[in-house]
């Protein structure tokens, strides 16, 4: 309120330089440098405000309006819930440093982590902004069997800990879990957004000296908290949010005299609903469970697992003898009939399905589909190359319906993960397509398949395999559909193509085997 906009550094928060005529004491002139602390959030509206402001939006593909200011952001996860790009403000990243690598070297606490099976049912639970809504998730999570569950796995992996910082769904989970702890003899307390000012800090102040062991808390020591004396993170609330799960564990991993290591354990619910967890943090399945593990030791079951994938696909795969010449590469094989039972095979769609509301396909390895239907042949794809995830929009041209023409396809993410990537292109696919057309839960999936899709899909089908109205849904048949015109023809010709191959170097290796004359000692006569 007394700010006079020409200090040296002006230090704001950004509803607060948003407020009233503020900005207006800021000439953009005098300014060399605008640094944005969580800068995840530099794409939001009333971070571009003030931005465009200093002259740092860009307009149009020039580039920026004013060339004399920099901007530089800094945040500690550095990607966004809702897969926005940030290059409406941001140019690239030119310094990072991850997590797992400032542990090894010493620039943060050591973690252990543990998963704890709680048996808690999301399939219900609401998620329409990409991470679970509040309200939904409270009523599946906050009962007395989970909080019980909860309780006794603390008591039993951390106990002994010094200090717990425990993260609830809202505040009715907060008031029961901190009443489960009591209920357990546990000295809990907890702090939420209606705790006033003057408690919190008594609260805070305890908590950092030591006098109770467990402080619970919904939404408030998240980002931007520093409580070095955290050796303990106690994640009640399950999250699709992989910048959540590290803004909550990054809580335990400041240093502190005294403090060897932080605990974390993971409260991980039915994973069909596509939950982030700890194990995937590091590129483990989702459903491994960990016992108070560290970051190299889930690093190595990392290694060890790519390591069994690796053996299990060439083990599939006949071994020549000396002479032959092997296939090249790790080869796995499915043995599908014809190209319908590829098309049928919905295993890739179950994980895509699982963290999305919409149908995506799977058209081959590591290639999705999002179709906006056959009138418009507009569709999303999320692919893999060279270690990043891309999404790319194809759009027909103008007047060109049932043509193969496009327009160039437009880049509109490039990520280092899936679901990252499948973030990105569901807030797109949100902005262009209509939701009907492309919900995994739309009422026409679950109608009878039309004349037109049967007729599409016998075409490829053997007489006696034919397909009747009724005997499908509609969505399935789209599904099929979307994989046909795919390539999922020209996959099956490579899978049964690498089948042949493999059958003949079989072949040759047993002819060669038949072939060989053994000879013993010559008879005497």
């Amino acid at each position: 309120m007394k700010a006079s906009g020409s200090a040296d550094i002006t230090v704001a928060s950004v509803a607060s330089i948003r407020s009233a005529d503020r900005l207006s004491k800021y000439d953009p002139c005098r300014f060399k440098l605008i640094l944005v602390d969580e800068a995840h959030h530099i794409v939001a509206p009333s971070y571009l405000e003030v931005l465009k402001h200093f002259g740092l939006v860009k307009s149009d593909e020039k580039g920026d309006e004013n060339t004399h200011t920099a901007l530089v952001g800094v945040s500690a996860t550095f990607s966004r819930a809702d897969g926005l790009s940030l290059g409406a403000a941001i140019d690239h990243i030119v310094y990072h440093r991850d997590y797992v690598d400032m542990i090894d070297e010493g620039w943060l606490a050591n973690a252990v982590f543990t998963t704890v099976q709680s048996g808690a049912d999301l399939s219900k639970v609401e998620s329409p902004r990409g991470d679970f809504q509040t309200g939904s998730l409270s009523r599946a999570v906050n009962n007395q069997q989970s909080n019980d569950i909860t309780v006794r796995a603390w008591l039993a992996k951390a106990g002994a800990r010094k200090s717990t910082l425990v993260f609830c769904v809202d505040l009715c989970h907060v008031a029961d879990l901190t009443a489960m702890f009591r209920h357990h003899n546990v000295d809990a307390r907890s702090v939420t957004g209606d705790t006033s000012v003057n408690v919190r800090k008594e609260k805070l102040d305890g908590f950092k000296a030591g006098d109770f062991p467990v402080l619970v808390n919904c939404g408030i020591y998240t980002e931007g908290t520093d409580i070095p004396n955290v050796d303990c993170v106690l994640l009640a609330r399950p999250t699709k949010s992989r910048n959540l799960l590290v803004q909550m564990i990054g809580r335990g991993l400041r240093k502190h005299p005294g403090k060897e290591d932080c605990h974390v354990i993971d409260m991980v619910a039915s994973l069909e609903t596509g939950i982030v967890t700890v194990p995937t943090l590091f590129g483990l399945n989702p459903w491994e469970v960990v016992d108070q593990a560290d970051g190299k030791t889930l690093k190595a079951l990392k290694e060890r697992e790519e390591s069994e994938r690796r053996e299990q696909a060439a083990s599939s795969v006949s071994k020549p003898d000396d002479g032959l010449q092997a296939l090249t590469g790790d080869v796995t094989f499915i043995d599908y009939a014809d190209v319908n039972e590829l098309i049928e095979d919905t295993s890739g769609e179950r994980h895509i399905r699982a963290i999305s509301p919409h149908a995506w396909v799977q058209v081959r390895e590591n290639c999705y589909i999002l179709s906006s239907g056959s009138k418009t042949g507009e569709y999303l794809q999320v692919d893999e190359a060279d270690k990043q995830w891309k999404v790319w929009f194809y759009q027909k041209l103008q007047g060109t319906q049932g043509s193969s023409l496009h327009l160039r396809p437009r880049l509109v993410a490039s990520v280092s993960t899936l679901e990252h990537g499948m973030k990105a292109a569901d807030t797109y696919a949100k902005q262009k397509f209509m939701f009907a057309l492309i919900s995994k839960s739309a009422r026409w999936r679950y109608q009878p398949a039309s004349e037109g899709q049967i007729t599409f899909l016998n075409k490829r089908r053997d007489k006696d395999k034919q397909l009747s109205v009724g005997q499908v849904k509609k969505g399935t048949a789209g599904d099929w559909i979307t994989k046909l015109v795919h390539g999922a023809a020209r996959k099956y010709k490579e899978i049964a193509s690498a089948k042949r191959k493999a059958d003949k170097l079989q072949d040759e290796k047993s002819s060669q085997r038949n072939a060989q004359v053994r000879v013993g000692p010559v008879a005497k006569l």
